[in-house]
């Protein structure tokens, strides 16, 4: 049996802000029980719902080492086991007594998951638990590998224990002054040079990660490509590409359990590839009716589902959002984040009351209802490590249209009249006018072609995104790299 051990600052179903807890919770499940034990470690944050914390189990607490602090640091472990996976919590009120999982202070979170990265491996020997592989998430998590070659490099419980780090979104990378980490590590001067930690005379967790991980993975194989070069590669296209020969991407996937328009209890009436045309009328129609939208089956519903930031593209959709509104359109958004473009959104809904929808609010029931009603979804993106929203769309019989980046380019097949293919609508450049164009040409399709228009529907239907074909390439590279 290989042991794998997921360590993330998330994970479904107890605590979520974004697609990484939707990967560190479904994919573990998809992984060969037979061949691999996959466990995951996360912090014991006061925020997880009550209904699982009142059922997790006390297991030990001892205190650690932690930085140049002369007090020892408590380590409390709790388990819960939920779908067959076995879940470790680390608990310490000082740093995760939370009402969410992070916090509007950049440094107090760098101080909180280098603990928490410290933890992680403070905590193993202790559960007997010798993981083959340390699958370490995103930045918060990616100190486990500077530590595993350092502070622990002569524990011989981690004898032959390799890390992958995974990045999600690179973006995000934990950057502070280097007094501070010296200070929460205890790490020698040495390992603060431009070719370990060091970063434009900062410190970096997720170089850190990406420098000592045996291997590197990310979200989409087209994202992967992208972050090799300077506008993608967020100041580490030089590391990455040093490193090419040990990255790889691979696509996530979704739950097919949860996001299945044939049993989904979350939306008005349930429906498949086969009766998708009433299916999709019928929940249409509801939600119309549900958000105030004149009721019409008729009308072209796009959709857009998303946090409101500039990464996702809204400056394209606000440059064009007037001529997207027409009188043959209903356009209806989920989501919070900037408030330029919440308050953008909200005024778009005052001044066309019949045309737009704003809900400035993340629900996931709203979520559901409007994958199954939704014509279209619009993913404009700068930049797109996966994205789940297309996957999550073509399995509700909403078309994407999408720009040819990362995950979407990887996942979406444009629309092609002449060899009858293609599951959804995309462009290549960063330009408003060009989505525009796109946008109207998905509208042609749908109102002078509807028989071509349900053939993409259906194929993107027929299409497999769950989690089964990543699995076995995540169960290939774990299988690769403890046999190296």
């Amino acid at each position: 049996m290989k042991n794998i051990l997921f360590a993330a600052s998330e994970c479904v179903p107890f605590i979520k802000t974004g697609g990484l807890a939707d990967v560190v919770g479904a994919l573990p499940q998809y992984i060969d029980k037979n061949e691999f034990d996959v466990r995951v470690i996360m912090p014991y944050y006061t925020c997880i719902p009550d209904k699982y914390r009142n059922q997790f189990r006390y297991v030990h607490h001892f205190y650690m080492d932690y930085g140049m602090r002369v007090v020892g640091s408590h380590v409390g472990i709790m388990e819960y086991e939920y779908n067959g996976i076995k879940f470790y919590f680390v608990d310490n009120d000082y740093y995760f007594r939370c009402s969410q999982p992070y916090s509007s202070d950049l440094k107090w979170d760098i101080e909180r998951f280098i603990f928490f990265s410290k933890a992680v491996l403070a905590i193993m020997p202790v559960i007997g638990f010798r993981p083959d592989i340390i699958h370490c998430h995103d930045w918060q998590a990616s100190m486990i590998p500077v530590f595993l070659r350092s502070s622990f490099a002569t524990n011989p419980f981690y004898s032959g224990t390799k890390t992958i780090m995974t990045i999600h979104n690179l973006k995000f990378q934990g950057v502070w002054n280097i007094d501070t980490f010296k200070y929460n590590t205890a790490l020698p001067d040495y390992m603060f040079t431009p070719d370990k930690l060091e970063f434009f005379k900062d410190a970096n967790m997720l170089k850190g990660g990406l420098v000592y991980a045996d291997y590197i993975t990310t979200v989409s194989e087209t994202y992967a490509e992208e972050i090799k070069y300077p506008f993608y590669g967020e100041h580490l296209d030089g590391l990455l590409r040093a490193r090419s020969a040990s990255l790889r991407g691979i696509v996530n996937g979704i739950d097919y359990n949860v996001f299945n328009p044939a049993e989904d209890k979350q939306i008005y009436s349930e429906f498949s590839s086969s009766n998708f045309k009433t299916g999709k009328a019928a929940n249409k129609s509801k939600l119309q009716a549900e958000l105030g939208l004149p009721v019409d089956k008729d009308k072209f519903m796009i959709a857009i589902i998303s946090r409101l930031t500039d990464q996702k593209g809204l400056d394209l959709v606000k440059y064009a959002l007037d001529r997207i509104c027409d009188e043959f359109t209903q356009f209806v958004v989920i989501g919070t984040g900037d408030p330029n473009y919440e308050n953008l959104f909200k005024h778009y809904q005052w001044k066309y009351p019949d045309r737009v929808s704003a809900n400035i609010m993340y629900s996931d029931t709203l979520a559901h209802k409007l994958y199954a009603a939704a014509d279209a979804m619009l993913m404009p993106s700068l930049f797109e490590p996966c994205g789940l929203t297309q996957l999550i769309s073509l399995r509700y019989g909403t078309v994407p249209i999408v720009r040819e980046t990362g995950g979407l380019k990887d996942t979406v097949e444009p629309y092609n009249e002449y060899n009858d293919s293609g599951t959804g609508f995309s462009f290549a450049n960063y330009n408003a006018d060009e989505m525009l164009n796109t946008i109207n040409y998905a509208k042609h399709v749908y109102f002078d072609n509807r028989k071509e228009w349900n053939k993409i529907v259906k194929r993107g239907m027929e299409k497999d995104f769950s989690w089964n074909s990543s699995a076995k390439q995540y169960e290939g590279m774990y299988s690769w790299l403890i046999d190296r």
